[in-house]
């Protein structure tokens, strides 16, 4: 087929343009207003990508359009969307290209509120180092992966499983359309306030996900409250991970740079393991995706010890961004209240004797509402100073927008030294003079006023060992 991808810029539209490039498909791409590193991204791909919205960006011979969802690209009036109805030719979305056209693979979902990108890429690495050749779909960039989206040889398909819905005219869940054999759930706390007012609403479409698993499949689930309150939805065997005895979990862990810990199996079975990812959470993220793959056989033992050891994790969940200076700047993707949480204890649990110093971007819906005012209560907790960065204005009038100033006053409220930051510079000047205790974490899902690139070299150049 000739497909063609407008908004290809988005994470899950690259996925898929690669998936389907890997499959033998011709496929071509378009988008506007995008810059660095996604442009950069998207350009390395090696296919033909215009940057402006354009009828004539259409092959003649196209077999299908993809529809970006964002609210510049999933309207009506989408030029190219457009054109292609004009001529009969089927639109459609990533999510519902996927479904499709792996309808007869075995899937393998990993969904949840947080931890998602991270177990899908460590899955589909660990599967690749051990000589599977699996497909694989993952909404963010690994280092250890060739890319985020691949087609495969084998039956396996790892598929990063979205919980947000598919566009404005389709309010199902992005994963309802992936056919899973197998799950992986790794979380389940409420997020997308924007789409999903209440938490009822929230978890409605990971119910509707665990009666999709045929009883022949397989659910491993994380041993949480809120998650065994959904899991009686499925028919398929369960295993629980995280939790205590009779589980898959985590014992003896010594974190550092290189953290040591054993994983237990439910039979008492201990593997030792390294990783050299940062954080609790990430210990647990390999539990999880070590017993989903170890009760499919899909590995063995010694196979997972060794790829696990080799994994590099994903881009802005805990990059370490300076090379020289004794401060380091670490990013983290700070989506939602979990990860926001799980990358301050982090820094806390591998930085314990350094003062901490979160800069803040509320780029999310959820971040910048009224309604979630109430996550500035405890989120930084651990933080000795928080620099907050302008909520961006993109889809304000959809909800109840909050100002910088009720940030602020709401993070101040909570005892912490917060202070409102208008851009780079000032970002940069706050950040000049520091003693050398510090460690400093970037911290949003948002490009943070192109810190995470300026930021790194000053540091760089100003502190010294």
């Amino acid at each position: 087929m000739r497909i063609h991808f407008t908004g290809i810029a988005g994470a899950g539209m690259a996925a898929v343009a690669q998936m389907m490039q890997d499959a033998g498909h011709q496929v071509s791409g378009s988008d506007q207003d995008v810059f660095p590193p996604m442009s950069t991204f998207v350009e390395g791909l090696g296919l033909p990508v215009s940057w402006r919205l354009d009828p004539a960006n259409l092959p003649g011979d196209l077999d299908v359009l993809v529809q970006g969802a964002s609210a510049k690209l999933g309207g009506d009036d989408n030029v190219e969307a457009a054109e292609a109805r004009r001529r009969g030719v089927r639109v459609t979305t990533f999510p519902e290209l996927v479904g499709d056209l792996t309808r007869d693979r075995i899937n393998t979902v990993v969904a949840g509120s947080f931890g998602k990108s991270t177990c899908a890429a460590l899955a589909a690495h660990i599967l690749r180092t051990c000589g599977v050749d699996a497909g694989w779909l993952v909404g963010a960039i690994s280092p250890s992966l060739p890319a985020t989206g691949r087609w495969g040889g084998s039956p396996e398909m790892i598929l990063e499983g979205d919980e947000y819905i598919v566009g404005p005219n389709d309010r199902r869940s992005k994963f309802a359309l992936y056919h899973p054999q197998r799950l992986l759930l790794t979380s389940l706390v409420h997020d997308h306030v924007n789409v999903f007012p209440t938490f009822t609403e929230y978890e409605a479409p990971f119910r509707t996900l665990l009666r999709g698993l045929p009883a022949d499949g397989l659910a491993v689930l994380r041993d949480h409250p809120a998650v065994r309150e959904v899991a009686g939805e499925t028919r398929a065997p369960i295993v629980w991970y995280g939790g205590g005895e009779g589980g898959w979990r985590a014992q003896d862990e010594v974190f550092g740079d290189i953290t040591r810990f054993d994983l237990l199996a439910p039979d008492g079975a201990r593997t030792p393991m390294t990783t050299g990812l940062l954080g609790a959470h990430n210990i647990e993220n390999i539990v999880g995706v070590s017993a989903l793959l170890l009760e499919t056989g899909l590995v063995d033992r010694e196979g997972l010890v060794r790829a696990v050891a080799g994994f590099e994790g994903i881009r802005r969940r805990l990059d370490r961004l300076t090379r020289t200076s004794p401060i380091p700047v670490i990013e983290g993707f700070g989506s939602s209240w979990e990860k926001a949480r799980s990358a301050i204890e982090a820094m806390r649990l591998h930085f314990p004797d350094r003062r901490l110093i979160v800069v803040f971007e509320p780029h999310t819906f959820s971040w910048r509402s009224r309604d979630a005012l109430s996550w500035y209560d405890a989120v930084f907790e651990g933080a000795d100073r928080v620099l907050i960065l302008p909520p961006p204005g993109h889809g304000a009038e959809s909800h109840h927008q909050s100002t910088l100033e009720e940030i602020v006053d709401r993070t101040r409220a909570a005892g912490l030294d917060a202070r409102p930051v208008l851009d780079a510079a000032e970002a940069q000047a706050a950040l000049s003079a520091l003693s050398g205790d510090e460690v400093v974490l970037l911290l949003s899902s948002g490009p943070l006023l192109g810190l995470p690139d300026s930021l790194p070299p000053v540091f760089d150049r100003l502190y010294r060992a």
